[in-house]
C-alpha cells in the first residue's frame, strides 16, 4: 500500500510539472563519465539559471528515484535552497512537504531556507507550523534557525513572537542578536533598535557590520548627533570585520546626513578609498534633505564623471533637490535623463517631485497632465503637492479639480476641505467657504491645529 502510494504522489509531482510538456536534456543527469553523480547532481543545481532548467533537472530527479537511494537531507535542501534563489518560493515550501512526506527529518540546514521562502511568500501560518518542527526535532535553539525564526516573526509583523524567540536561549549568539536588531529596524523602531544594541553590548559580545549598518540607519531616523558620534567612535573600536568597510562607511554618511551634519558626512565620504552607489547616493540625498541644493546637484555631477552608474533613488535625490531649489528646467532635464540615458523607469516618487516642481512654479496645466498621464494609479501625495501649489497661487478652478480627486481617494480626511476653504477665502468666497466649512459639520470633520494638506 505504501509503495503505492508512493507511486501516486510521485505520478502527481511529474503531472504537477507538466512534464510532458518540457523538453528534456539529452543527457543522462546521474551517468557523467567524468563526475560523481553526486557531484554531477549538485553542480547542475546550483548552476541553473532560470525555473524552467530547475523544473527539468527535478523532473528527473522524481523519474530516475534518486531521492529514494539519497534521502540524506543534504540533496533536498540543494533543491529547496535553488528554487528559493530563482524567487519561487512556493515551490519551494512544496518541495520541502514532499521532504516530509518521504520520512526525512530536516537538520539545522534545511529549516533557516525554507524560513525565508515562508518570508518570500508572506505565508505565515507555514512559517508557524515550521517553528513547531523545529520544536519537534530539537533545533529551535540551532543559531542559524533561531536567527531564522526571529526574522520571520519581524518581517511578519509579529514582534512579540520574535522576542519570546529571542528570550528562550539564554545563551543566544550573535546572529540572534542581529535578527531582532535587523527586524526592528525595517519596522522604523528606532528607539527599540538602540535599546537592544546596549543590551548586546552590556553581554560582551562585539558587534559586526550587519549590527552597525542597523543601529546606524535607526541613529540617523532618531537625529540624535551625540549618539551618532559616540556609533562613530564605537565602530572603529570594535573594528575586527571582516567584510569590506564600504556598506559600514555608507551606513555613517546616511546617519550623519540624517541628522544634518553634512560636514561630518562629507568627512566620511571623501576619506573613502572606494565608493559606490550607495555611497554617492547617500551624499546627494543628504545634501537635498536639507536644501543644499548645489551641493546636491555638484556631488550628482561629479558622480556621472566618476562613471558611477545611478539608480532610482539617485534620482529622487537629485529630483528632491531640483525641488527645494526651483530648478524647472534642471529637474525637467534629470528626469529625461534618468529615462533616456539610464534607462531606469520613473516610479510613483518620481512622478511625485515632478508635480511637486511643475506646480510650485504655478505651470498648472502642465502638472495635472503629468499626473492624468502617469503609467501607474496616482496617490493623495502627488494630488496633494499640486494641491500646495493651488493654495500657494489661489487657484480656484484647478483647487476644485484636485479636490475632487483627493476626496475620492480619501474621503475621511479633513485636510483637502481646509486647504480648500482657504482658496476660497483668499479669494473672499465666503458663501463657499461656509459651504466647505458645512461639509466638514456634516461629515464630522475636525479641523487639526497646524495641519497641512501639502506638507510642503
Amino acid at each position: 500500500m505504501m509503495a503505492a502510494a508512493a507511486c501516486c504522489r510521485r505520478q502527481g509531482f511529474i503531472r504537477w510539472f507538466s512534464i510532458r510538456q518540457l523538453k528534456l536534456p539529452s543527457f543522462n543527469l546521474f551517468h557523467s563519465q567524468t563526475q560523481d553523480p553526486v557531484e554531477f547532481l549538485h553542480t547542475r543545481l546550483s548552476t541553473s539559471s532560470n525555473l524552467k532548467e530547475l523544473n527539468q533537472i527535478y523532473a528527473q530527479i522524481i523519474r530516475t528515484h534518486f531521492l529514494e537511494s539519497h534521502s540524506a537531507p543534504f540533496y533536498w535542501n540543494s533543491i529547496i535552497r535553488q528554487y528559493s534563489r530563482l524567487d519561487e518560493p512556493a515551490k519551494a515550501l512544496y518541495v520541502f512537504l514532499s521532504m516530509a512526506r518521504a520520512f526525512v527529518n530536516p537538520d539545522s540546514y534545511t529549516l533557516p531556507i525554507v524560513l525565508k521562502s515562508v518570508c518570500q511568500s508572506f505565508n505565515s501560518n507555514f512559517g508557524h507550523q515550521v517553528h513547531c518542527v523545529s520544536m519537534k526535532h530539537g533545533l529551535h535553539l540551532d543559531e542559524f534557525i533561531e536567527s531564522a525564526l526571529i526574522s520571520f516573526y519581524c518581517k511578519s509583523g509579529t514582534f512579540e513572537n520574535a522576542r519570546k524567540v529571542f528570550d528562550e536561549n539564554p545563551e543566544r549568539k550573535l546572529g540572534s542578536w542581529n535578527a531582532i536588531i535587523s527586524g526592528l529596524s525595517q519596522a522604523g523602531c528606532a528607539k527599540e533598535v538602540i535599546t537592544m544594541f546596549l543590551e548586546l553590548m552590556r553581554t560582551g559580545l562585539r558587534p559586526d557590520d550587519v549590527t552597525m549598518v542597523c543601529v546606524t540607519s535607526s541613529c540617523g531616523s532618531l537625529g540624535d548627533l551625540n549618539l551618532s558620534l559616540q556609533l562613530h567612535k564605537c565602530i572603529y573600536q570594535a573594528k575586527t570585520f571582516e567584510r569590506s568597510d564600504l556598506l559600514m562607511l555608507n551606513s555613517l554618511i546616511d546617519m550623519y546626513g540624517k541628522c544634518g551634519r553634512m560636514d561630518l558626512a562629507n568627512r566620511v565620504f571623501s576619506r573613502m578609498e572606494e565608493r559606490n552607489v550607495s555611497s554617492w547616493t547617500s551624499m546627494i540625498v543628504g545634501y537635498g534633505m536639507h536644501g543644499h541644493v548645489n551641493e546636491a546637484l555638484d556631488c550628482f555631477s561629479l558622480m556621472r564623471e566618476a562613471r558611477v552608474r545611478p539608480n532610482y533613488i539617485t534620482f529622487v535625490g537629485v529630483l528632491s533637490a531640483c525641488v527645494h531649489g526651483g530648478r524647472v528646467g534642471e529637474g525637467k532635464r534629470y528626469f529625461e535623463m534618468m529615462k533616456n540615458e539610464y534607462g531606469i523607469e520613473p516610479r510613483l516618487q518620481h512622478y511625485g517631485c515632478m508635480v511637486d516642481l511643475i506646480g510650485r512654479a504655478g505651470l498648472f496645466e502642465e502638472a495635472k497632465e503629468m499626473v492624468l498621464n502617469m503609467p501607474m494609479e496616482s496617490n493623495v501625495v502627488v494630488w496633494g503637492s499640486l494641491m500646495g501649489a493651488c493654495e500657494k497661487y489661489g487657484n480656484v478652478e484647478m483647487g476644485e479639480f484636485v479636490a475632487k480627486r483627493l476626496i475620492e481617494l480619501e474621503p475621511w480626511n479633513e485636510g483637502v476641505y481646509v486647504v480648500l476653504s482657504n482658496i476660497y477665502a483668499n479669494h473672499g468666497l465666503w458663501e463657499d467657504v461656509e459651504r466647505m466649512r458645512g461639509f466638514m459639520k456634516d461629515r464630522r470633520l475636525d479641523k487639526i491645529p497646524a495641519y497641512s494638506y501639502s506638507g510642503s
